[in-house]
């Protein structure tokens, strides 16, 4: 499944997606993977935690806006051939909803999932990763400036929290002093 994915992703996505590509999905199935076993999910929630990961960002195939949506379409086509139920299905589908901005998870492993999706927010890597996601929404929108992305950021950072006590713990603190980065910058 995650080579059909990926293989997917890395296929059909515009190449001009530099940030919502291939390697964010791999990146978002470890961060995944990693906050599960920290917050002590059992085998089951990782597996579907993993599946959840892999799809959360395929809706990209067919549209920008609503791509979680679209997401979901394509996990209720694909999983039931990887022997997935329509319970299990239902639960990778609230997953990759809760991706969704605003964020607004329901229980413990949506809450993972949106954590994983921007725990990039409190790495050293937040920058590049910015920046990435910045040329994409140019690509979509040329007009945009540095400025205007700059002060986008800004207010997102302001109102993101992270919900899983890893996130909280291990990446909080470095999303604050990327945020007064930003800030000083862009003064």
């Amino acid at each position: 499944m995650k080579a059909f994915v990926i293989n997917l992703l890395k296929n059909n996505l515009s190449p001009f997606y530099y940030y919502h590509n291939h390697e964010h999905t791999l990146y978002v199935v470890e961060k995944a993977l990693e906050i599960g076993q920290y917050e002590k999910c059992t085998a089951k929630e990782i597996d579907l935690l993993n599946t959840a990961a892999l799809f959360h960002d395929t809706g990209y195939l067919n549209s920008y806006a609503g791509h979680e949506e679209e997401s979901c379409l394509l996990a209720r086509q694909y999983l039931p051939g990887y022997g997935y139920l329509a319970p299990d299905t239902d639960a990778i589908c609230a997953m990759i909803m809760a991706t969704k901005m605003p964020q607004s998870p329901k229980n413990k492993l949506e809450e993972i999932i949106a954590d994983a999706d921007l725990e990039y927010l409190g790495t050293d890597s937040a920058g590049i990763k910015s920046d990435s996601l910045f040329f994409e929404l140019q690509s979509l929108n040329p007009l945009l400036t540095k400025e205007q992305w700059n002060r986008t950021q800004i207010s997102f950072l302001q109102k993101h929290h992270y919900f899983t006590r890893f996130c909280k713990e291990n990446r909080e603190p470095a999303k604050r002093i990327y945020l007064e980065k930003l800030m000083q910058d862009n003064q």
